[in-house]
C-alpha cells in the first residue's frame, strides 16, 4: 500500500502558498495548512480539502508538530503585514527547518531573483554569484544560506527561484501595486520598465503546478537542490502592458511611465513605496532566469500564455466583468530557448 502523501504548508492563505497548496492538492497530496486564524479554510475555496492548523510560524513547536508525519514543508510564508519583515524572516525559517529535520521531510523555499546583483545578469543561473545591493536581497542569500547548511547536516530541501510573481491570487505584487490598481476596471496604466529592457514574471500557477510536479519527483533529487522557474521572460518589459491593453479591449487606456521622482519624495513616509524604490534596478537592467535545469529534469515547465494568464489574474482582482473571456489568439508567445508549452493534464 502506499505511504500517504503530507506536505505541510506554511502561507497557504498567500500567493504562492495557496497556490502550491491547491497544486499538491490536485495531486492526491494531503495538505496541512498553518494558520494564526482558526476559520481560514472557509475564506479559501479552492483549498477543500486542506487541513487548517492553527498555529503561529514563529513558534517552532507550533510548526513541529504540524508538520509529524510530513515529506514535505513548504515555507511560502511572511509576517503579517510584512511588518518587521527583516526581523521575523530568518526566525520563521529556523522553525521552519527545525520542523523538517525531526519529520525527516524536504524543505522546499520559493526563491526571488533578489539574491542577485548586477554582477550577475543579464542570464541567471543557479550557481551564479550572489553579490546583493539591497536589504532584501541580502536577507535572501541569507536565508539560503542557512538551508544550505542544515541540508549538509542531512536535512533535505529545495529552492525554486521565480521572477516577480502574480496570479489570481497574487497579494502583494508589482503587478497590483504597480501596474494596475485592483478593484475596477484600470483608468490607467503604469509601467515602470525602462524602455526595451527585458524583465521576468512568474505566474503562480504556473509555479505552484512546478514545485507540485517536483515534490512528485522528490526522492529522486539530490539532498539539497536548486532550480530556477523561467516562467514568463518578457524581451521587452513593455510587452506586459500591452498584455493587459489587449486583455481590457476597447477603450484603451492611457500607459503612463513610473513617476519615480515623486516616489522618491514621497518614500520617507510610506513604507510601499521604499519597498518599490529599493526593486527599481529590476526594471532597469535585464535580469532572466536560466531554467535549463528544470526542464532537463521535468521534462518540461508548465506555462500558460501571457495573456490568459494576464486576465485571470485581472479578473480576481476585480477588473474585468466576470463574463469575460481571454481570447488564446492575443497570447504573444513566450519565444526563447527556454520556452516551454503547459503540459497535458
Amino acid at each position: 500500500m502506499a505511504k500517504e502523501k503530507i506536505a505541510l504548508v506554511l502561507g497557504a492563505t498567500g500567493g504562492v502558498g495557496g497556490e502550491t497548496a491547491a497544486a499538491l492538492l490536485s495531486k492526491g497530496w494531503k495538505v496541512r495548512a498553518l494558520h494564526r486564524g482558526a476559520q481560514a479554510g472557509g475564506r479559501h475555496a479552492r483549498l477543500e480539502g486542506a487541513e487548517w492548523i492553527r498555529g503561529d510560524a514563529l513558534r517552532a513547536e507550533d510548526v513541529i508538530q504540524a508538520a509529524r508525519g510530513a515529506q514535505l514543508v513548504v515555507h511560502a510564508v511572511n509576517p503579517p503585514g510584512y511588518r518587521e519583515w527583516e526581523k521575523l524572516v530568518l526566525p520563521m525559517l529556523e522553525s521552519s527547518l527545525q520542523a523538517a529535520r525531526q519529520a525527516g521531510a524536504r524543505l522546499v523555499l520559493p526563491g526571488t531573483l533578489y539574491n542577485y546583483g548586477l554582477d550577475a545578469f543579464p542570464l541567471l543561473k543557479e550557481d551564479s554569484p550572489q553579490h546583493p545591493h539591497t536589504r532584501k536581497g541580502k536577507i535572501r542569500v541569507a536565508m539560503e544560506r542557512r538551508i544550505e547548511e542544515e541540508a549538509a547536516r542531512g536535512t533535505r530541501a529545495l529552492i525554486v527561484r521565480a521572477g516577480d510573481f502574480f496570479g489570481p491570487h497574487a497579494g502583494n505584487n508589482w503587478f497590483s501595486q504597480g501596474f494596475v490598481k485592483p478593484g475596477a476596471r484600470p483608468r490607467s496604466i503604469t509601467n515602470p520598465n525602462v524602455p526595451g529592457v527585458g524583465h521576468a514574471w512568474a505566474y503562480l500557477p504556473d509555479l505552484a503546478a512546478t514545485l507540485a510536479a517536483l515534490a512528485e519527483r522528490e526522492q529522486e533529487l539530490p539532498a539539497f537542490e536548486r532550480f530556477h522557474f523561467g516562467g514568463h521572460w518578457l524581451e521587452d518589459g513593455a510587452e506586459m502592458s500591452r498584455s493587459i491593453l489587449r486583455v481590457l479591449g476597447h477603450p484603451a487606456p492611457p500607459v503612463r511611465r513610473m513617476p519615480w521622482a515623486l516616489m522618491r519624495l514621497a518614500s520617507p513616509f510610506n513604507t510601499t513605496l521604499r519597498e518599490l524604490l529599493e526593486m527599481r534596478y529590476l526594471w532597469q537592467h535585464p535580469a532572466r532566469l536560466d531554467n535549463t535545469r528544470l526542464r532537463a529534469f521535468l521534462g518540461q515547465e508548465p506555462h500558460t500564455p501571457l495573456d490568459a494568464a494576464v486576465h485571470h489574474s485581472l479578473q480576481a482582482m476585480g477588473c474585468l466583468p466576470d463574463a469575460t473571456e481571454p481570447t488564446p489568439s492575443l497570447s504573444a508567445p513566450n519565444a526563447g530557448p527556454w520556452a516551454s508549452t503547459r503540459p497535458a493534464r
